[in-house]
């Protein structure tokens, strides 16, 4: 007989709160830039709080839909992603935004394809990994056309160009692989067949290697490829322990790019000091680890495996993020799940947010 019990309360509340204090930081590090920048400095709060609230009602549909209807529009959705993957290369179609189409605009608000394929992704293999578990030791019949599926969406992604979702594709979909059971053989054969491609497609390209060079010493052009994060890195110091308080901080007065998107958690540094970092920090760990608990507890291998990919694929955004502000992993564009701003990032993440805690509450068969 088949039980329910309640959702993962710890889970809702971490991603509820993480989600409003978002919400609170966006304001806190856009508001001098946007008053300058659209003569309103709640711009992007009111954006924000907008997606904020429609993904909560996204949330809570997800966590009362059974997370097995999900499964009859997998492909339907890895269409749907690859669609909107070749969409955004047609010129006048998809916006071109500093060099890269990575945006399909509409009235009043745009959708970033890359955020929907990562999705996408981590249903296709959950789906797929459970049906063909006893193929997966088979190099042509079960991994074979995992890559090819894969390797189509890394194509279009390098095409936009956006390295760091193409990486963080990779990495999620090979992750998934090897605790599905994949060859270990077969996984670093294509980690070793794909470092020649990557060192091509930064070494070859000139923003990019600008931005390896500044990782291993920003100190060598400060005032251009190295100005982000020599910047994060004064926040974090002017923070100190306990923070300058919220709403206090200096690098966001346009010293510090992209202050609410990319660079937050450097904001939350300087505002929030030492404790507030670690604070954010444990949470997303507390996250990741009740996430992989789902996983272990989901009642059959599809729930198993999307539970475990979603929360990696969240898990990993988080701490890449982080790593590229403390100046730990070279800048990568990646935004903070559920604290940068971006409505089709926080959309998406409360979706997966509510297909998790669906997951978390269901049980297997127990005897009577």
């Amino acid at each position: 007989m088949a039980t329910r019990r309640e959702f993962d309360t710890t889970i809702l509340l971490l991603v509820v709160v993480l989600t409003c204090f978002g919400v609170v930081m966006v304001y806190s590090s856009s508001s001098i830039m946007a008053a300058k920048r659209f003569n309103d400095g709640f711009f992007f709060l009111k954006r924000q709080g907008l997606y904020a609230a429609a993904g909560f009602l996204i949330m809570a549909a997800a966590m009362h839909i059974d997370y097995r209807f999900w499964r009859r529009l997998t492909l339907l959705g890895l269409a749907a992603a690859v669609i909107f993957l070749i969409a955004v290369l047609i010129p006048g179609v998809g916006a071109n935004v500093g060099g890269a189409s990575r945006w399909l605009r509409f009235p009043g608000f745009s959708v970033q394809p890359a955020e929907l394929a990562k999705l996408a992704m981590v249903f296709y293999l959950a789906h797929s990994l459970a049906r063909k578990k006893d193929k997966l030791h088979s190099f042509k019949l079960g991994f074979l056309p995992y890559m090819l599926v894969v390797g189509c969406l890394l194509g279009l992604l390098l095409l936009q160009p956006d390295l760091g979702s193409a990486i963080v594709i990779a990495v999620v979909a090979l992750t998934m692989l090897l605790v599905a059971g994949a060859r270990l053989s077969y996984l670093l054969s294509v980690a070793l067949m794909a470092l020649p491609v990557l060192y091509l497609a930064i070494m070859q390209v000139d923003y990019r290697r600008r931005r390896i060079l500044a990782f291993l010493d920003p100190w060598d052009d400060p005032f251009n490829t190295g100005f982000q994060i020599l910047q994060s890195w004064t926040a974090f110091g002017l923070g100190g322990l306990l923070g300058k308080g919220l709403g206090e901080g200096q690098q966001k007065l346009f010293y510090l790019p992209e202050a609410h998107t990319d660079f937050i958690f450097s904001v939350v540094g300087e505002e929030l000091g030492f404790i507030g970092v670690l604070v954010v920090t444990a949470m997303f760990l507390v996250f990741c680890l009740r996430g992989i608990r789902i996983a272990q507890q989901a009642p059959d291998d599809y729930g198993r495996h999307l539970a475990f990919g979603l929360t990696f694929l969240i898990g990993m955004g988080a701490f890449i993020n982080m790593g590229v502000v403390l100046g730990l992993l070279p800048t990568k564009g990646l935004a903070l799940p559920l604290l940068s701003y971006g409505g089709t990032s926080l959309l998406t993440t409360l979706f997966a947010v509510g297909v998790l805690l669906n997951i978390s509450r269901q049980t297997g068969e127990v005897k009577a």
